[in-house]
Order: C-alpha cells, then structure tokens, then sequence
C-alpha cells in the first residue's frame, strides 16, 4: 500500500519537476493553510460519501434498528483502530497538536453504545465486516509507517462528528425511539466539547500551525480522499446489508413485505413458493394496507360493514 502513495522520482529531470505543476500553482498551494488545501481538495470526495444511499437514507429517516446498530459496529471497529494509533503516535511532532484524546475520542462511547444494543457479552456477538477491516488496515498501516498521514484520518471521521453527525443523533433518536438520555446515541456526545464550532475552529487552527512541508501536505489530501473512499465503502456495504434485512413492522402496523429483505418472512411469498409461482410476482400486501390507510375507502367499508351488520341483526330476530 506504500507504493501507492509514493511519488515517482526516478528518471525525471528536477526540473521538469519543478515546472510540472507550474510555479503559479505550487506557490498558491503553498500559501494555503492545511485546513483550505483539505477542505478544497476533499470537496469532490465529500459530496459522494453524502449522496451514497446509505446516508441519504438515513437523514430521511430511513433506517432499521439493526442496521444502525451493524454501522455502530462499524464505528467500534473503525475508532478502535483509529485511537490506538493516535496513542502510539501521541508525541510525533506531526500529531502532538492534534491530539485531543479527553475530547474526541470516541471508543469508550461507542463501548456503553455496542453495550446497549447487544448486550454485556456483545464482543462475542460482533466481527468487523470486510469493508471495515480494510480501512481498519490502512490506518494501522499509516500509524505505524506513515504517522503524518493520521492527520488525515482524524480530520475526516472528528470534525464530520462534530458537524452532521449531531443530525444523525436526532434522526436516530426519532426513528428508532432510542432513549433522550442518550442510550445507544453516545458515539454523537461530546461531554468536553462546550462549542463543537469553535471547537472544530481551534482544531483548524492547530492543523495549520504544523510544520509540513508542501509535499507532506498533498500526501494528507490525498489520504483524506481516501479516507472518503473507505468510508463509501462501509456505506455501500451497510446499503446492501439494508436490503437483505426484513421489513420491520411501525407501531400499529402490520407486517408486510416492500419487495426487500427476506422473503421468507411474508406471508404471500411463502404461500407462492408452496404453489411454485414465479419469483418475481408482486407481493400485494404493502398496497392493500397502503389502500386501507384512504380515508374515503375507510368510510365505504364503514358503511358496508354497518349494512352487513343491519341484515345479520335482521336475520336472526
């Protein structure tokens, strides 16, 4: 995975170097603050990890509770590695200023939240997906042979929390009825953190202050954008994980089945099967209860019911 991030020297002349991407340009990027050279440079890659389905979805509000609960593991696994290596590298001079464990770390929040939803023996009861396992790596591998680059890392997961991930607090405790007093929600709360803007401010302020060289500081951009890249990836996994996961039934609802999600658990693909229907029939229960949610179909079966209920009273006086 170094070789990916290496850049090429051999074979070309230091000037062509020095000229290939214009002295204009170098000297704007040199100019600017690591923080504009991040948010410029990631802007691309954080528009795509907000339009994955997964993330739309969620702010609609869209979200079973064991698929929120497969992305708190996620988050366990991710963060478990993430503030290992930002412990191992607490005093290299490219991290010191970063380092903020009181707060933002977040695993011992995420720790009471598995704790919540699988149990006290939820070690036993969770594995860490492929998805995750593979941004799980990259950031052991950049704590332990490129430490500069945890920048990067620490700059895409904290001050995305900080920013939109207080939304997905509320829309979680909405949705799925979670507890207000923060049972299951505690990966969002940041108990040290008074003004998550000023904060994420005063953050900005001790990334610019690094002594990093030009290069260094493309290589964290470029390690950011793949910091995105991971985390789409989790995204889409948990988006196919969504669908294969059974339609729950709301309150006061029955359960029916929306075309996702485990067909052996509606009833009418299971009646269908036993008379060997085709697959891809429609299943009609979703669009009879979406019928008898009509207010004017409600008041004509009111009215045949009553009628019913006249001639039955009738017939047998």
């Amino acid at each position: 995975m170094s070789s990916e991030l290496e850049t090429p020297s051999d074979g070309v002349d230091e000037s062509e170097k020095k000229s290939s991407g214009g002295p204009e340009l170098e000297n704007h990027a040199k100019q600017m603050d690591l923080s504009e050279l991040l948010k410029e440079g990631t802007k691309e890659s954080h528009d795509r990890a907000e339009n994955t389905q997964f993330v739309k979805d969620f702010l609609k509000g869209h979200i079973k509770k064991d698929l929120f609960k497969l992305a708190t593991t996620a988050l366990y696994f991710t963060y478990s590695a993430l503030e290992e290596e930002m412990d191992r590298n607490k005093d290299h001079p490219a991290f010191t200023p970063l380092y903020f464990p009181m707060e933002l770390h977040r695993k011992k929040a995420l720790t009471k939240d598995m704790e919540y939803f699988f149990g006290e023996e939820w070690r036993e009861k969770v594995k860490c997906s492929e998805a995750t396992q593979y941004y799980v790596d990259r950031i052991h591998y950049v704590g332990q042979h490129e430490p500069e680059l945890l920048v990067a890392h620490a700059y895409t997961r904290y001050m995305g929390d900080l920013s939109g991930g207080q939304v997905l607090k509320k829309v979680a405790q909405r949705v799925l009825k979670l507890p207000s007093t923060g049972e299951g929600t505690q990966f969002y709360v940041f108990e040290n953190v008074d003004n998550a803007q000023q904060f994420k401010q005063f953050y900005r302020a001790r990334m610019n202050a690094l002594e990093l060289d030009l290069k260094t500081k493309e290589k964290i951009v470029e390690e950011a954008n793949r910091a995105f890249e991971y985390n789409m990836q989790i995204f889409n996994e948990l988006d196919k994980a969504g669908s294969l996961l059974a339609t729950e039934p709301q309150d006061g609802e029955l359960l029916v089945h929306d075309g996702k999600g485990d067909v052996r658990k509606c009833p009418y693909y299971a009646a269908q099967q036993g008379k060997g229907a085709h697959e891809g029939s429609a299943c009609p229960f979703k669009n009879i209860t979406t019928l008898l949610r009509q207010p004017n179909l409600r008041l004509v079966l009111a009215a045949v019911v009553a009628l019913a209920s006249g001639l039955m009273a009738w017939y047998f006086m």
